[in-house]
């Protein structure tokens, strides 16, 4: 919104200063300054009000160092992270833009889904109350396990539709010197495209706007992957129906994500801190990616309208780094699934749209193990069960971080170790813009 009214005082009256606004540069640095004030200020007033409405966590005994401290700490906490995104995006970004859009809806999306989940557990732990603690575990499991799963199934369904069939989603690609632009199976030139003349190091260069279900694929020379050629043994013809298969990959991706962010926080600091970390990464390639003499030096793709989610990323970042102002060892909020399906949503969703999915076991590593503890301890369990008659586990305990917990080590430490991986993790992504 101030972007908007600061472009028009700068093209009508010249006011100074007012055409800072123009730059993506500015406007990103202002919404990690707001959405850290939004999330250290403000975020106290919430918590306060969270305390005097006794909306606080419920702690299961699971024998773990520190958990009885841990009882009656304000959850909910993720209301925090969202009006720390949603506000300055609002604020700051170019709302014209699709990507902007799709990530503010993601946002609310999965911040409702958590926020209902946390609501129906608070309501059932004070009913429990109410009636003895017999009924404690019997009414809080809150939102249905199926029911996610069906809100993240709808949101990857309007992700990978928008991504694949909106016309302002698309790459940008060179045109050779007969006149046409180097298309690929499934690649088509966008409505209403004109041709784009740069001009690059002294070089005069074409290029053109297409609409392609394309994504990167990292350590590989020809680093590009069309989703067409998955169907292109159904024979000719076969690549009008690429859709069906990239809205499912989408919604796969972005169920799994958020699913292992929600596993993920387990411990103080744990899945904010990660987050946080993820997101800088992500806006490193959003970056560079939205920015066409960066790209053509990297011999990456070039996004059109994609550098305005250097905005939407810097709040999101912000707001990760002011929740851990209270929610870093010992913690003061927790973000329930409020916050946690809405990080891990968010995150997919950027991945997706930069065209960076199949990195995401790469800098979401710490998300991978942790989701994968806990379908191996389960399926391991189950197994030995059936076969043995008495279920045996790999691990202490999961998710992976209970695991190091039971083996004595603080929940501090854990948190700040698993950072430094996502740190390795990102980096390592991150060299795939050279490593080919």
């Amino acid at each position: 919104m101030l972007y908007y009214l600061f472009t028009w005082l700068n093209n009508n009256y010249h006011l100074a200063g007012a055409g800072l606004f123009q730059y993506i540069t500015f406007r990103a640095a202002m919404a990690i300054v707001l959405s850290l004030v939004i999330a250290t200020v403000y975020g106290k007033r919430l918590i306060n009000f969270l305390r005097h409405h006794q909306i606080g966590e419920t702690v299961r005994d699971l024998g773990l160092a520190g958990e009885q401290q841990k009882k009656g700490t304000p959850t909910m906490g993720g209301i925090i992270i969202l009006l720390a995104i949603i506000i300055p995006t609002l604020l700051f970004a170019d709302l014209d833009k699709v990507y902007v859009r799709l990530m503010l809806l993601c946002t609310v999306w999965l911040g409702a889904i958590g926020f209902l989940d946390d609501y129906l557990k608070l309501k059932a732990r004070k009913k429990a109350q109410e009636k003895g603690e017999k009924y404690l575990k019997k009414d809080s499991d809150g939102l249905a396990g199926v029911s996610k799963i069906i809100g993240q199934i709808g949101l990857g369904i309007i992700i990978g539709a928008t991504l694949y069939f909106n016309s302002s989603v698309t790459v940008e690609r060179e045109i050779i010197k007969s006149g046409a632009p180097t298309l690929e199976q499934g690649e088509r030139v966008a409505k209403d495209s004109n041709i784009i003349t740069r001009n690059i190091d002294g070089v005069e260069r074409s290029f053109v706007k297409v609409k392609t279900p394309i994504t990167t694929i990292p350590f590989v020379k020809n680093h590009e992957f069309n989703y067409s050629k998955l169907i292109s043994w159904i024979g000719d013809g076969a690549d009008q129906y690429t859709w069906i298969i990239y809205i499912l990959i989408v919604t796969f991706i972005v169920t799994a994500v958020s699913n292992g962010a929600n596993i993920t926080d387990g411990l103080d600091g744990l899945a904010a801190g990660v987050s946080a970390i993820i997101g800088a990464a992500i806006g490193v390639f959003v970056y560079v990616s939205g920015n066409y003499k960066f790209a053509d030096y990297l011999n990456i793709m070039y996004i059109p309208n994609l550098a305005e989610l250097s905005v939407f990323i810097g709040a999101f970042v912000g707001a990760c780094i002011g929740f851990l102002w209270y929610n870093a060892y010992p913690a003061q909020v927790f973000m329930g699934d409020t916050g946690s399906l809405a990080l891990g949503g968010i995150i997919a969703s950027l991945a997706i749209i930069v065209r960076k999915e199949l990195l995401i076991p790469i800098f979401c590593g710490v998300f991978l193990i942790e989701l994968l503890s806990v379908m191996i301890q389960v399926s391991y369990f189950k197994y030995t069960k059936r076969k043995y008659g008495e279920g045996r586990r790999v691990f202490l305990m999961s998710p992976l971080h209970h695991h190091y917990q039971k083996k004595g080590f603080h929940e501090s430490k854990i948190a700040v170790r698993f950072w430094i991986l996502t740190i390795l993790c990102v980096m390592l992504s991150i060299l795939t813009l050279k490593m080919r």
